[in-house]
């Protein structure tokens, strides 16, 4: 795929209510070989998200013959889905009816280096923290203000941030989720209060409880755990897995068996 970016629809509405209020979710998929990965993980997600925000559910079988179609011929990219509660004039109160509108946009793959996945990235803590809302906890809404924030107290020095609650637990990075490896095994955020439950997080969840590997979710999870642990990752859809190499000055350990395993085991992006 080229720099170009194609899109399914051109136009949304001055007064479609994702563009005033955020009131909408989005899906982002890697796309292999001219398909979107892990498509089911996605829209399980998806309709999770219309449940609780109350957003009728798109046809998922049209859902997916639009993002074919956008995709065939792409090779590699990352396919973007936005579906927002649709028009609904000035005023925070829904519409009745409601008619969801949604679009789909490719974009060319982000091109980062192999070292990523083999050496790690640098990351920072980042200063912007998380407001804690348990109505709005894991799913993928539009409202993203605090990523925006915090992708922004950096340029180029780091490739991730981690950011923490206004209680200063962990949760996850600005665009990914965070794995700890402890003596103890995996330990990751869980995400009752903030942050995004996100597809590679929760294969990385299966893998580790199919084969015996201790994973633990604490919502508490501090600063000094982080720093203290034998080595960290993070994860997303579109990554995959990038170990950390160093934090805030910390240098963690790639030669670690269990991310060489989950390198040669785990979950993987694939074309559904």
């Amino acid at each position: 795929m080229t720099g170009a970016i194609r899109s399914s629809e051109d136009r949304i509405s001055t007064l479609d209510r994702g563009l005033a209020y955020g009131d909408g979710l989005f899906e982002t998929f890697a796309v292999r070989d001219g398909r979107p990965c892990l498509w089911q993980d996605h829209m399980e997600r998806l309709q999770k998200g219309c449940d609780r925000l109350n957003i009728p559910v798109p046809d998922l079988q049209v859902l997916k013959q639009e993002a074919v179609s956008l995709c065939t011929g792409a090779k590699d990219g990352v396919l973007k889905l936005i579906l927002t509660r649709g028009s609904g004039g000035r005023g925070y109160r829904t519409p009745e009816p409601v008619r969801p509108w949604h679009g789909f946009s490719l974009h060319p793959a982000p091109q980062y280096p192999d070292s990523f996945k083999t050496e790690g990235i640098r990351a920072r803590v980042c200063q912007t923290r998380l407001g804690r809302n348990p109505a709005l906890a894991g799913i993928k809404h539009l409202n993203r203000l605090e990523q925006v924030l915090a992708r922004n107290e950096w340029t180029d020095k780091y490739q991730e941030g981690l950011m923490l609650d206004t209680e200063s637990n962990i949760v996850e990075g600005t665009m990914s989720n965070l794995f700890l490896i402890t003596q103890e095994g995996l330990l990751t955020p869980e995400l009752t209060q903030c942050g995004i439950g996100g597809v590679m997080r929760r294969r990385i969840l299966e893998w580790a409880q199919r084969k015996g590997i201790a994973c633990r979710q604490r919502s508490n999870i501090r600063l000094d755990e982080v720093f203290s642990a034998e080595s960290l990752f993070f994860t997303n859809s579109v990554i995959g897995i990038w170990p950390v190499r160093q934090l805030e000055g910390m240098t963690y350990s790639n030669d670690n068996e269990l991310i060489k395993q989950l390198h040669r085991e785990g979950p993987v992006l694939c074309a559904d």
